[in-house]
């Protein structure tokens, strides 16, 4: 079958490595660049040149089955990096990695505090009821802030450990956070191995950056990609499938959309009931994220600098609670990768204000899913729209909004359409417009340029709009 995929991050290169063999594929990107949030940019300091992952970062053995597999078929192996998690709360003073024994007390004097003590206490209480409760067949409803009033959690427990945690995962606020669905948060925790002090399973990171399995994935299925190609609308009848461009109009079997949902409802120009029903019930949020060398936003204790390391703070500028604010988490990249630099490289979440503008190397903006009562409702309705009218919809937010779930997205809809039936196409190709079929030799050129480039442009938004992300 003739199959268009509107998108290039990890849903839509992997909808391409497992369907090129098959089938006649097309991947449109809207962005002079291929992998989505899988950005990695080569930065020059006085130290060097390195490359810095800025968007999915880690993965790792237990959790991401599906994304280790494509990284065993294209034949790139992960490199071991310490997965760690630092408070730095400058209305209390609280400072703490839970790393190891002497990161956890990088503050002397929580030796001798037995508020910190009580607080350990809570994070193993929580710990036992979350696994009690997910465990458990019971149904979950209500939300994780009612859990933790049902359970008489402390503010200084949700502030200082619970919330801040679940933010940096989910790209969220901590207010968010406690509308956050308990189920969703528990299984998340329970099968990530974070209700364990202990046995977690281990984390890695690709050599190189990210970016170089993306390079390799595209060395192996060809030139299928058309860069800077922004999908205007699509519209299905007749069994047939139209995708615009500013180039014309290109007919198709069947369409994938690896894109965010909000970005698929907007292009299609004839959405279903179910689709708007469906797909507008996922909403994104922004984040700005800055990658520099500026060290003042980690933990004043260096023993408590860990590989995300969160900052709780009040805001000068409106008077909101840190609550309401968006995630201000650091990744200290210099530990995740490994990196062998005097420079301590850090990738900064909604915090530009607190960072020394002669240190920034790279500003962006990714989007992320929120997860929400009816974004869940949404995900358990995703048989009414996939499949229907030649169109398919991938994308992280399926599931828990990371890297393998945007994999495994995309091996359900890979599975669906090679059980599906035959090409409704003739063996030539339909299309309308002058430049429908662009020169090959231009697209193949634009592609190798976005391979080889070692920067995203400073104002490049890299949207894949995820899932992850941030970062994981």
């Amino acid at each position: 079958m003739k199959i268009a995929i509107i998108g290039s991050g990890i849903s839509g290169l992997s909808s391409a490595w497992y369907l090129h063999k098959q089938h006649d594929i097309k991947v449109f990107e809207a962005n002079g660049y291929i992998g989505g949030h899988t950005a990695t940019v080569d930065v020059i300091v006085p130290s060097g040149r390195y490359a810095i992952d800025t968007g999915f970062i880690v993965f790792n053995d237990r959790t991401y089955p599906h994304f280790e597999r494509l990284l065993a078929e294209i034949g790139i192996e992960g490199q071991p990096t310490e997965m760690s998690f630092s408070i730095c709360n400058q209305v209390n003073g609280l400072e703490y990695n839970g790393h190891s024994f002497s990161s956890l007390f990088a503050q002397k004097l929580n030796l001798f505090n037995p508020r910190f003590y009580l607080f350990l206490y809570e994070v193993l209480r929580f710990n036992r009821l979350a696994k009690e409760a997910a465990s458990s067949n019971a149904v979950r409803t209500g939300t994780l802030g009612d859990f933790l009033s049902l359970y008489g959690f402390s503010d200084y427990f949700n502030e200082n450990y619970i919330l801040p945690m679940g933010a940096a995962i989910w790209s969220s606020s901590m207010f968010d956070m406690r509308g956050f669905p308990l189920d969703f948060f528990l299984r998340f925790f329970l099968n990530h191995g974070l209700l364990d002090v202990t046995n977690r399973p281990q984390w890695s990171v690709i050599p190189g950056g990210s970016r170089e399995y993306v390079r390799k994935i595209i060395s192996l299925i060809g030139e299928c990609v058309a860069l800077n190609t922004p999908v205007k609308a699509v519209t299905r009848k007749d069994g047939i499938v139209e995708v615009e461009t500013e180039y014309g109009v290109e007919c198709f079997d069947q369409v994938i959309f690896a894109c965010h949902s909000d970005q698929a409802l907007a292009m299609l120009k004839d959405a279903t009931a179910d689709e708007k029903r469906v797909l507008g019930a996922i909403e994104y949020q922004d984040n700005e994220v800055v990658l520099h060398t500026d060290i003042n936003v980690l933990p004043e204790a260096r023993a408590a600098w860990a590989s995300w390391n969160y900052r709780l703070e009040q805001d000068k500028v409106t008077g909101k609670t840190q609550e309401n604010l968006l995630s201000t988490l650091t990744y200290n990249m210099s530990i995740l990768q490994g990196l062998d630099a005097p420079e301590t490289f850090c990738v900064t979440l909604n915090q530009s204000e607190n960072i020394d503008p002669a240190k920034i190397l790279r500003s962006f903006t990714y989007a992320h899913p929120v997860f929400s009562r009816e974004s869940i409702i949404a995900q358990q309705s995703r048989t009414d729209i996939n499949g229907k009218h030649g169109s398919w919809f991938c994308g992280a937010y399926w599931y828990n909004g990371f890297h393998e779930d945007g994999v495994r997205s995309a091996l359900d809809v890979v599975e669906a359409i090679n059980a599906s039936e035959e090409s409704a196409l003739s063996n030539t190709s339909t299309s309308t417009g002058t430049n429908a079929n662009a020169d090959s030799d231009v697209n193949k050129g634009l592609v190798d340029a976005a391979l080889s480039c070692e920067t995203l442009p400073r104002e490049k938004l890299p949207r894949e709009k995820l899932s992850s992300e941030a970062k994981q």
